[in-house]
């Protein structure tokens, strides 16, 4: 049984409807209550639905703070950019983006998002698996793991180009209020497997808090085969 709560969804388009107004419930919430919310948003290619419906959701995004799970140092207008994937995927002009400068590289970038966070309790966080089960750009067994004193951290060897990034640091994820993790394919089915099993570095998303983890999954990535 896992120890996060789980909501199984048929199909990706299903799980992309239930992530986007499950986070925009606890958006609102948080609107309601201080007039502000502040969203960690991650990149690849698994959130783009959500974040298309999360643009019509959310509306103007007014009192809403954007920050990056992750980032490659890259340049702004670098395809790479999570921060560009954000940009063309979650239109909210009332909403503010607080961006990686990763052009910086990984110390001076990791080193300046320090600051931009400063004590900032962030909301939300929209987290991603891949299918090595890294999550952000939290690498299994890396050292990256074990780096606690920053909350964002430098990241030089990371296995997937580009090498240097720039993540939010493990005790910062398990400091934010809400976790979602969005899992689809059945390429991510072994990776949800060790993630939902005992927790240890070779599943970095195991290591988050479960009891504020919601888990939104496809039967893909439930190794459903579906026959």
């Amino acid at each position: 049984m896992s120890r996060f709560k789980v909501q199984r969804c048929d199909d990706a388009e299903e799980a992309s409807q239930l992530t986007a107004a499950t986070i925009t419930k606890m958006i609102e919430e948080a609107i309601s209550a201080r007039g502000e919310a502040h969203f960690a948003c991650s990149g690849g290619n698994t959130p783009d639905r959500t974040y298309e419906i999360l643009s019509d959701s959310l509306g103007n995004g007014d009192g809403l703070h954007l920050w990056l799970a992750d980032e490659r140092c890259v340049g702004p207008e670098d395809p790479q950019a999570n921060s560009l994937l954000l940009q063309q995927t979650l239109k909210l002009p009332g909403a503010t983006l607080h961006r990686v400068k990763g052009e910086l590289g990984p110390d001076a970038a990791a080193a300046d998002y320090c600051e931009q966070l400063g004590d900032t309790q962030l909301d939300v966080a929209l987290l991603g698996l891949g299918p090595d089960g890294h999550t952000a750009s939290l690498f299994p067994g890396h050292p990256e793991l074990e780096m606690t004193g920053a909350r964002a951290i430098p990241v030089v060897n990371s296995p997937k180009p580009p090498p240097e990034r720039v993540s939010l640091s493990l005790p910062t994820l398990s400091g934010i209020s809400d976790l979602v993790l969005l899992v689809t394919g059945s390429g991510k089915a072994h990776a949800l497997t060790l993630t939902m099993g005992e927790p240890g570095p070779q599943a970095p998303a195991s290591l988050l808090p479960a009891d504020r983890m919601t888990l939104i999954a496809d039967a893909a990535a439930l190794g459903e085969n579906g026959d």
